[in-house]
């Protein structure tokens, strides 16, 4: 028969964690959505080191399995995601993803919040851009 903590480990070894996080004033601070774990960081880079450290050492307190960054999984808000990310022109991503542009800009004010179908449209549009960004080639 399993132990209870061999099934907690295991569930932790094959899932990402989710991590919930906020822009401050001073970077980002996140904490772990169904763990006692929370961090903060000036860069996104540095949030996810840092909470993947969090992580681990409540891990070991727990006699649990050690992860890694790739099991982190990093939710951010649109307001926050282009607030973060302030090179990505809203007004273009809009005429790129079909979708009416008043309507993403209320989104990304927080004026409105997009149904799942939309956000999976504009996340769609972003990713296919970085995907065409990692092959250019610029002579």
């Amino acid at each position: 028969m399993k132990s209870k903590n061999s099934t907690v480990k295991k569930d932790l070894a094959d899932k990402k964690i989710n991590l919930i996080v906020e822009k401050t004033s001073t970077g980002f601070s996140a904490f772990a959505e169904k763990l006692p774990v929370y961090t903060t960081g000036r860069s996104i880079t540095e949030l996810k080191r840092n909470i993947v450290e969090a992580l681990n050492l409540y891990n070991e307190e727990m006699d649990l399995p050690e992860i890694n960054e790739a099991q982190i999984n990093i939710r951010l808000d649109l307001p926050q995601f282009f607030e973060y990310y302030k090179v990505i022109n809203a007004k273009a991503l809009s005429a790129r993803v079909g979708m009416n542009q008043s309507l993403l800009a209320q989104y990304v004010g927080g004026q409105k919040k997009p149904s799942q179908k939309q956000v999976e449209k504009i996340i769609s549009g972003i990713r296919e851009l970085g995907r065409e960004l990692i092959d250019l080639q610029i002579e």
